[in-house]
């Protein structure tokens, strides 16, 4: 038994599992494309400050990898989960990159990486505007572009800070997409993350108003479908979601990147569905592997019944302020005993409180998360301990 603190300051009982739940690892899907945006693990020994580079544990970070790739998930390598932008600096997530993508290439893993801008000076510096601030972008992502494609993996096209700061029009967007898409070797994948994930993105695609963005976005994806594999849709607004990938051009998919919704928009509805690449699959890697499996076998009542338990978890450590969802995750990642500790880059285990850690334990051992419930329990007494609860 132990005590979990609530956010008034009592503490409530909570009784762990004793025996864990088994999650066979298997092949990739046959129905659905299905990646896990993966965390990366810090070097708890590294001196370094919230302003130094990225130290990074690379043996438990590929680990963890091989552990998505063990289930048959593919990894989305060096996205936001990976703190890119949030501790993680270009120099790191390059060498992430070239790391990953080696290991993928070892076991047979699918593998697709992030390509952003983040070389850039950010807002705090003094962002580049006008022509300039274009062409510094436009370069920016044509050096990400050509290290991913250099590894062999697959290419992300994720959204840009510097590009929201000094685009003008929906047409600054449109051209320099246009530009980048000729230039990609093999078809790539275009994230949309929405301000609630990074608030510097607001009015990204060149207007605040979604319907407007939404088809410029659109306009990008037909005047290149054969550059297009899929679309990842990180909103957190099913409808849209699935209005979106209505509009789609034949051969384009749609990855949901909806951490609220994704079991149903995963399933589908009688004119399609969305493959998915999701931050919240981190944590969630066997059980959603099972259930994508289960879904493979046409059983979609089976699919949801395992899945959809899982969405109190996802949205507890979704909640908002979002971008912090990363805490979370790399929280239940030493629970479960895929580090030895709980670090992060940048310093950000801080920036959730201890209820908020305390219930994201309670719902994840619910689920039967942890491989090892009587070391997750351990564990979370240890840091109750250093907060000063149970003594």
């Amino acid at each position: 038994m132990v005590r979990l603190p609530n956010p008034d300051g009592t503490t409530r009982a909570y009784r762990p599992r004793t025996a864990p739940r088994a999650f066979a690892a298997g092949a990739p899907f046959a129905s659905r494309t299905v990646f896990s945006a993966a965390h990366v693990v810090a070097d708890p020994y590294a001196d370094t400050d919230p302003d130094s580079p990225a130290a990074v544990d690379w043996d438990a970070t590929l680990a963890f990898r091989r552990h998505l790739w063990a289930h048959g998930l593919g990894v989305a390598e060096a996205m936001d989960t990976a703190q890119r932008g949030m501790g993680l600096d270009w120099a790191g997530a390059a060498e992430l990159i070239r790391r990953s993508a080696a290991e993928a290439r070892a076991v047979g893993g699918r593998i697709a990486c992030g390509v952003g801008t983040d070389q850039l000076p950010g807002p705090m510096t003094g962002p580049l505007t006008g022509r300039a601030g274009l062409d510094a972008v436009r370069a920016a992502y044509e050096e990400q572009l050509a290290l991913v494609e250099e590894t062999g993996s697959q290419a992300i096209v994720m959204a840009s800070r510097a590009l929201a700061a000094a685009a003008r029009t929906p047409d600054d967007y449109l051209e320099l997409y246009a530009r980048l898409l000729r230039q990609a070797a093999e078809p790539v994948i275009l994230h949309w993350l929405g301000p609630m994930f990074d608030p510097a993105l607001e009015g990204y695609w060149g207007s605040t108003d979604l319907d407007t963005a939404t088809e410029t976005f659109l306009e990008v994806v037909a005047a290149h479908p054969d550059k297009v594999d899929g679309v990842k849709i990180s909103l957190l607004d099913a409808g849209r979601e699935v209005e979106l990938r209505r509009r789609l051009p034949e051969g384009v998919r749609c990855y949901t990147g909806d951490d609220f919704h994704y079991p149903e928009l995963i399933a589908g509805d009688e004119r399609g569905f969305s493959h998915a690449l999701l931050g919240v699959f981190d944590p969630l890697g066997p059980l959603a592997a099972e259930a994508v499996r289960v879904l493979d076998t046409g059983d979609t009542e089976g699919f949801r019944a395992l899945l959809d338990p899982t969405v109190e978890l996802s949205r507890h450590l979704f909640r908002a302020p979002t971008r912090f969802y990363k805490t979370g995750v790399v929280f239940l990642a030493w629970l479960a005993g895929h580090q030895d500790h709980f670090a992060m880059v940048g310093g950000l285990q801080s920036a959730r409180s201890l209820p908020h850690l305390a219930r994201a334990y309670e719902l994840a051992d619910g689920l039967g998360l942890f491989p090892d419930p009587e070391l997750a329990a351990a564990r979370m007494a240890s840091l109750l301990a250093v907060y000063g609860v149970n003594r």
